[in-house]
């Protein structure tokens, strides 16, 4: 894994004593068979860089944050509305830090809406929490008609490279997927050093987590099974659930986490998505 920086500590006088209040709305349309970011709209440090068509056909999109970091108070909301038939994958470029809290939690909230015809990947990297952050994760996505998905996310507790445990904060992580209106997946969880410790919930593994890919088939749960069955020693599953395929992970290596997903998404994401195998750039560097 990979090693990080200290958290700040101090903050600035002004609106960041408050913390960031930062909202990022994008929208896309299907344009001449191309996928084009139409409406950019942002408050605070959230930004995105400028499309790219790497030839899959795909808008690939990046979220910058860049202040490199979340602490307590700082409120950051991202909302994405795909037009029917758009195409896009969101990623980032670099892990999400949630560092310890100032007496205040710290808030990320995602809120797509994909349309009939249209496909969405929400593939960000890892989200690291430093020993002592408070916050809440929220992630809600809503598929309409035949909209597809293929999204994850990967949570770190503490630092296990440097032999930093999370001994000491509270993360809520919700996670929504809906199909016109009506619930796949509600999965809410609590992260505390209770969870991590208990035999019932993390069995002290730091690193957790989950992905999904719809609407899907039992063909394709059982070529995500085949995958899985490498990642010993970590404890990985596939189920199959209203044609959701929900894909868990838990272990002790980010590195292998990803790993496993990246592998997941290339053999699903023709069979599924449509879409040839084709890895944001950022990834490589």
């Amino acid at each position: 894994m990979r090693e990080f920086a200290s958290p700040p500590s101090n903050i600035p006088k002004g609106e960041k004593a408050n913390g960031w209040q930062a909202s990022l709305s994008l929208g896309f349309e299907l344009r001449r068979e191309r996928t084009v970011l139409t409406r950019r709209s942002h408050r605070g440090p959230l930004v995105v860089q400028r499309p790219f068509y790497p030839g899959d056909g795909v808008c690939h999109l990046y979220l910058l944050h860049p202040p490199g970091g979340v602490v307590g108070g700082d409120r950051l909301s991202v909302d994405l509305d795909l037009a029917p038939g758009c195409a896009a994958l969101i990623t980032t470029p670099g892990a999400t830090k949630l560092y310890r809290c100032n007496g205040l939690r710290a808030s990320l909230e995602h809120r797509m809406r994909v349309a009939d015809g249209a496909s969405l990947e929400w593939l960000p990297q890892e989200c690291i929490l430093f020993p002592g952050a408070a916050g809440d994760v929220s992630t809600k996505i809503q598929l309409e008609g035949t909209a597809r998905v293929a999204a994850w996310e990967i949570q770190c507790l503490g630092l296990p490279a440097l032999g930093q445990r999370f001994d000491n904060g509270d993360i809520g992580f919700n996670l929504e997927i809906w199909k016109d209106d009506s619930p796949l997946l509600l999965e809410r969880l609590s992260l505390t050093t209770q969870v991590l410790d208990s035999l019932s919930g993390m069995r002290g593994m730091p690193v957790i987590g989950t992905m999904v890919v719809g609407p899907a088939t039992d063909r394709a749960c059982e070529m995500a099974r085949g995958v899985l069955v490498t990642a010993l020693p970590d404890c990985c599953g596939a189920t199959l659930v209203d044609g959701l395929l929900v894909v868990r992970y838990l272990g002790e290596s980010t590195s292998r986490v990803r790993h496993l997903f990246f592998r997941v998404w290339l053999i699903l994401r023709q069979l599924l998505l449509g879409w040839q195998p084709c890895a944001p750039r950022i990834w490589a560097t």
